[in-house]
């Protein structure tokens, strides 16, 4: 029997096409194996960042619509145990979650689970650094668009960089955090000048800098192709003082990296408009409220959380999951005549 025959549950998007398997890996429809998960625990931030969301006007979940640690733990483990092996923690800002750690101490045991990381703004890091790594976090990403402080004021709607260095620099006093990396979306007219102080702090502390695209999921819908600073641009700049080469990586992962060619420090860049990288995509999101996503750009969802209150077993939830899965979308559309944004912005979504 296939799927959508012996689980009655209501399942989004487009119809499946073919039998959905039932066991082995979780695979989608065009043979994609999907081996990372993001969680969002909130769609709550501290910032508001002019790409992300406006400065006034969201509508904030309720908290009985948001999934409870014991839910996420339960879909987590679900996950990991057909062939999900990284998860990591996002948001909104998920250090404004209470009891982050405790989440992140129910996660960090599952068995099969090889990679456990979070992605932060890193305000309240240095507050919250040692219970995070003594709960068992292994990664962190912390999300900063610029080293100048006037700039960061304007784009995130804050006066909070001096807090966020901060935060890095207790990030460092725990080795098995490691690697830290920073991200910095990347929008034309804004980050040209800060590429060359990104790429000096990349070779005097031991953060990796990666620049990310801007895409199209600002609340407000007002992206424009033009904005864009492509990753080969950013690079050019680097070279232009610090000759860089690539790193090999057997992993499938979102950034191409190089290092600079005297062996000082590393850098990457995330391209998803210039040169998508869909074909290896092996990733999905859960967000806040319960919603499974199966490309970050999805015009559809499925409702986990559903399920999850009604009673369903694991094995009739692993089933949704994999039907789900199997009609992930074979790319994300940025490029084609008549693109629609996701559904969500990426507050919304998670990061």
């Amino acid at each position: 029997m296939t799927i959508d025959e012996t689980i009655p549950l209501v399942l989004g998007g487009p119809p499946i096409q073919g039998e959905v398997p039932t066991d082995g890996p979780l695979r989608d429809g065009f043979g994609r194996l999907i081996k990372n998960l993001r969680i969002s625990v909130t769609d709550r931030c501290n910032f508001r960042c002019t790409y992300c969301m406006p400065e006034e006007g969201l509508d904030w979940l309720k908290r009985e619509d948001i999934l409870s640690y014991e839910e996420i733990d339960r879909l987590a483990r679900i996950f990991v145990s057909i062939g999900v092996e990284e998860l990591r923690l996002t948001g909104g800002e998920p250090l404004v979650r209470r009891d982050l750690p405790v989440l992140i101490e129910k996660l960090s045991p599952i068995k099969g689970l090889k990679s456990l990381s979070l992605t932060t703004n890193g305000f309240s890091l240095k507050q919250m650094c040692a219970d995070l790594v003594a709960a068992g976090l292994q990664r962190i990403n912390v999300s900063m668009d610029t080293p100048v402080r006037e700039k960061f004021a304007h784009i995130t709607r804050r006066d909070a960089l001096p807090q966020v260095l901060e935060g890095l620099e207790e990030c460092e006093k725990y080795p098995e955090l490691s690697p830290i990396k920073v991200n910095a979306v990347a929008i034309r007219d804004f980050s040209e000048d800060d590429v060359l102080a990104f790429a000096e702090l990349a070779r005097r502390k031991p953060y990796i800098i990666r620049w990310i695209e801007f895409m199209p999921l600002d609340a407000e819908e007002k992206w424009d192709r033009t904005d864009v600073l492509t990753g080969a641009e950013i690079r050019a700049i680097i070279e232009s003082k610090y000759p860089l080469e690539p790193v090999s990586d057997d992993r499938i992962a979102t950034a191409q990296r190089f290092r600079f060619v005297d062996g000082t420090g590393e850098v990457g860049f995330i391209n998803p408009v210039s040169e998508p990288f869909c074909e290896t995509c092996d990733r999905v999101r859960l967000t806040a409220d319960g919603q499974f996503r199966t490309c970050l750009f999805s015009r559809w969802e499925t409702d986990l959380r559903e399920p999850l209150r009604s009673g369903a077993s694991d094995a009739e939830v692993e089933h949704v999951i994999r039907a789900a899965v199997w009609r992930k979308e074979m790319k994300h559309h940025i490029n084609d005549p008549g693109f629609q944004p996701a559904s969500r912005s990426m507050s919304q979504i998670g990061g």
